[in-house]
């Protein structure tokens, strides 16, 4: 059970690859993921049936199959049907679909506990739809979300492990070949947890401050 710290210096450039892969895919992820979540929480306020409709079905399919399952109907099913997407691109998607589907929900609930009367006032300043959502809703419902976004944010880097099973090059997959190769176990995935922890805590620090922030 020795851990040589020689050994460990000499592979971290290549988990420092790894890493990087995993922030490129977690955070454009990420940010499809906010952006999907805020339209498919605005849909589900539709008063168009249709639209609702499509928007309570995406929610029920992607909040109740398993993120691998989705990776995997992505990566090799699609290109049955003529859809190839590079693997880096079908995670970003992959995991952007997933948890827009978490954070919708998290926008509604956030967007429901805005006051009744801030609605109605926008309603008599004759603000149009989009001026309501942009200058009234939107500032106060992001305030209250910030540490459901840094724990969603985080969950994700925790996810990318999965994104081993589509080829994608990532931190855990980069120690997991180390591993592999070497038959040296300890280092790799001791320094994988120490990057993963170097990413999650300041992560968590920042929204809490962002959080602090909102409320003064």
């Amino acid at each position: 059970m020795n851990f040589d710290y020689d050994f460990a210096w000499s592979i971290l450039p290549d988990l420092l690859r790894g890493l990087l892969v995993t922030l490129q895919v977690v955070v454009l992820g990420f940010l499809l993921a906010v952006l999907l979540g805020l339209v498919l929480a605005m849909a589900q306020r539709s008063r168009v049936a249709i639209v609702h409709a499509v928007s309570t079905g995406y929610l029920s399919f992607f909040r109740n199959t398993p993120l691998m399952v989705q990776l995997y109907v992505l990566f090799f099913a699609f290109p049955l049907v003529g859809i190839t997407l590079p693997a880096i691109s079908t995670g970003v998607i992959g995991l952007g679909l997933y948890y827009g589907a978490y954070i919708a929900e998290a926008y509604r609930g956030a967007i429901d506990g805005v006051p009744a009367g801030q609605w109605e006032a926008a309603k008599a300043l004759d603000f149009d739809t989009a001026t309501t959502w942009q200058r009234i809703v939107l500032p106060q419902a992001l305030k209250p979300m910030l540490p459901v976004l840094g724990n969603y944010l985080i969950g994700m880097f925790k996810e990318t492990p999965l994104l081993a099973v589509i080829t994608i090059p990532e931190l855990f997959q980069a120690a997991k070949q180390i591993a592999g190769m070497t038959y040296r176990y300890n280092e790799p995935y001791t320094v994988m947890a120490l990057m993963f922890l170097a990413i999650s805590v300041p992560t968590s620090l920042f929204f809490r401050y962002l959080e602090r922030r909102s409320h003064d």
